[in-house]
């Protein structure tokens, strides 16, 4: 099955600031413990007119050659010895890289893709994808969408509905929305209801750069790390196109 776009469920949008890459200028970098799986995964991206940048086996190798070679995409593992995939993605985002990274990994355990989504991942798909679905996946990131494979949109379901219960027995300010400014509002509504940054750009009659400054900002003031985290919050909130924002909580 291939890989679905989280705007299904009103979070398709992803990082804003980095770079733009068509394939055959993508550079990416693999994070895989499994030696097989880099040396298969490389040849099938190589095949397509992609350079890989590096393949490394460890997350630790992994941080390095982020560090150095600044690829546009990074292919990550999630179980891995030593520094597990969600380790080295979060120690990647404490260091202010905002590289998309697409986890790639044979988990189905609701516990690692919600993980993967709170540490900053962009997209989380399974390995047992038909070899065919990787490039789109990629492609789709890179223009700042996320996706998740079609088998785990149940488990995101079920994620997102925890979150949601868990958030109603807590006690919430009055407003979490604050802290932004009207315009930042206005963005932060169209990402609830699924625009991507060229969408809303469109949308607003101002520049694709604009949008993503304005999106930066908004992660940084409501403490997050990525727009998939923001576009939850912002749903259970009521911004959106059904329920639009009042200033309060409901």
């Amino acid at each position: 099955m291939a890989p679905r776009s989280l705007g299904s469920l009103h979070l398709r949008g992803a990082l804003g600031a980095h770079r733009v890459a068509g394939p055959a200028l993508m550079r990416v970098l693999l994070i895989d413990d499994h030696a097989l799986v880099r040396n298969g995964i490389g040849e099938l991206l190589r095949s397509r007119g992609v350079q890989v940048a590096a393949s490394v086996s460890s997350g630790e190798e992994g941080l390095r050659r982020a560090r150095e070679l600044l690829p546009d995409i990074i292919l990550l593992d999630v179980k891995m010895p030593g520094m597990s995939g969600i380790e080295t993605l979060l120690n990647l985002r404490a260091s202010g890289s905002a590289v998309p990274v697409l986890m790639l990994t044979m988990s189905h355990d609701d516990a690692d893709l919600s993980a993967a989504l709170r540490a900053g991942a962009q997209g989380y798909l399974l390995k047992d994808m038909e070899p065919e679905e990787l490039m789109p996946a990629l492609e789709a990131v890179l223009r700042g969408d996320s996706v998740v494979a079609a088998e785990m949109v149940g488990t995101l379901a079920r994620i997102v509905q925890g979150d949601a219960s868990a958030r109603q027995e807590a006690p919430r300010p009055a407003n979490p929305f604050a802290s932004l400014t009207p315009r930042e509002i206005e963005i932060l509504e169209c990402i609830a209801d699924g625009s991507s940054n060229k969408m809303i750009a469109r949308a607003l009659a101002i520049t694709d750069g604009t949008v993503k400054m304005h999106v930066k900002a908004i992660l940084r003031k409501l403490g997050m790390r990525s727009r998939v985290e923001a576009a939850v919050t912002a749903v259970e909130h009521g911004l959106g196109r059904k329920r639009s924002y009042s200033g309060r909580v409901v």
